[in-house]
């Protein structure tokens, strides 16, 4: 989930991180009785999940109060880089002095956290990396053993801060660190970092991804600070995905309901070890238009797929199902087939004429054959390849 920069902002001072005072505003009417509120110059900031937004004119210096709410207004009135933009940050002005870079990231090859620091900051920090590698500090994070001070001011030090600057660039990262590590976050990026004095760092931006699957730990966010739940896109779920989120919370079995909703008629239950991609992947490729993109797997019980089955057939639109999943051994074949069929007639569908393929081999598979095969449905086995029953579902459309 990407946080908006008001957002990561709000994290980062609860952190002990300095951000210029601000104020976030909803609407054009919100925006017209800050301007007359507000002292000038101010940075107004488009307010959307995703970067480059002072390349795309969403960040700007506006001089004067009107300045500011004309071109304000003129942001709502579009969208900014295929985005919406969800409000407007009015910030203080801040007398930079020098700008750094900032980053903590999730290196998937290492598999653990990684440092980069920069004296280098702003929106070319890519360019000046790549130019002069040695300008970036890079340090691997151990989550085992933490990150401590001491290794706070040696990157510090590496960047060649002295003195106030450097004891305060040293805290800073620390606490970075550290509000990555509580957080469960996959990126946390300050740029620009401002040396605004001696001993003085604010940070000008922030950039802050949290792990979708570790948001259960975090109900704070909405209930403290009103951060809604976004998924990895950055949109807010669709009224569809909230409810699938809700019955995957039914109980701790399994997982039916991690839902991604799409404009199609055919609806899918669709998993087991990144067979969902290659089943979803299969049925675009034969000419399919998917409702949903969903995982199922780790044996969910009967309640949770009959509810989540339910639900995508009462989708308008959604004229099949289609059941796909790999050879599953940690999955009861005959619970998915008990719950599909459940959830078929609960949305007053008839199996046999609802469900497009059903091909799910593994544990249990004679029993759950045999319930299918009482309400006319018939039971793909592992002869049956994910992309022809991805073929046959398409075709049944």
């Amino acid at each position: 989930m990407r946080l908006l920069e008001h957002e990561a902002k709000a994290l980062l001072r609860e952190a002990g991180i300095p951000a210029p005072s601000g104020r976030f505003v909803r609407s054009a009417e919100d925006l017209r009785a800050a301007c007359a509120a507000l002292s000038f110059p101010r940075m107004v900031k488009a307010q959307v999940p995703v970067g480059g937004r002072g390349k795309a004119g969403g960040v700007f210096c506006a001089a004067t109060a009107d300045e500011a709410e004309r071109r304000g207004v003129g942001l709502y009135a579009g969208t900014l880089r295929g985005f919406p933009v969800e409000g407007l940050l009015l910030e203080e002005s801040v007398a930079v002095l020098e700008e750094a870079f900032l980053a903590i990231a999730y290196d998937a090859a290492a598999k653990r956290p990684v440092l980069l620091a920069s004296r280098r900051g702003g929106i070319e920090v890519e360019a000046a990396a790549g130019a002069d590698p040695a300008a970036l500090v890079r340090v691997p994070i151990d989550v085992r053993l933490g990150f401590h001070p001491f290794q706070a001011r040696e990157v510090a030090s590496r960047l060649g801060f002295a003195g106030p600057d450097l004891t305060a660039f040293a805290d800073l990262t620390h606490r970075a660190v550290q509000a990555f590590l509580r957080l469960d976050a996959t990126l946390l990026e300050i740029n620009p970092l401002a040396r605004t004095g001696p001993g003085t760092f604010v940070a000008l931006d922030a950039h802050l991804e949290i792990d979708d699957d570790a948001l259960f730990r975090h109900s704070d966010l909405e209930q403290v600070h009103g951060i809604r739940r976004r998924e990895g896109s950055g949109r807010s779920p669709t009224p569809l995905e909230v409810e699938a989120a809700r019955i995957d919370a039914l109980d701790y079995r399994g997982v039916a309901g991690r839902v991604i909703e799409f404009d199609g008629e055919l609806g899918l239950l669709i998993g087991g070890g990144g067979a969902s991609l290659t089943a979803f992947d299969a049925i675009r490729r034969h000419g399919g238009r998917p409702a949903n993109y969903c995982e199922i797997g780790g044996n969910p019980s009967v309640r949770k797929v009959q509810a989540l089955t339910a639900l995508l057939l009462h989708k308008p639109g959604v004229r099949r199902l289609g059941v796909i999943m790999n050879v599953v051994s940690n999955t009861r074949v005959d619970l998915v087939a008990r719950g599909v069929i459940k959830g078929c007639l609960a949305a007053g569908r008839q199996p046999r004429e609802t469900i497009s393929v059903f091909r799910v081999p593994g544990s249990w598979e004679e029993e759950g054959a045999k319930i299918l095969r009482k309400y006319g449905v018939p039971f793909c086995d592992r002869t049956v390849s994910i992309d022809e029953a991805a073929r046959r579902a398409v075709n049944s459309c």
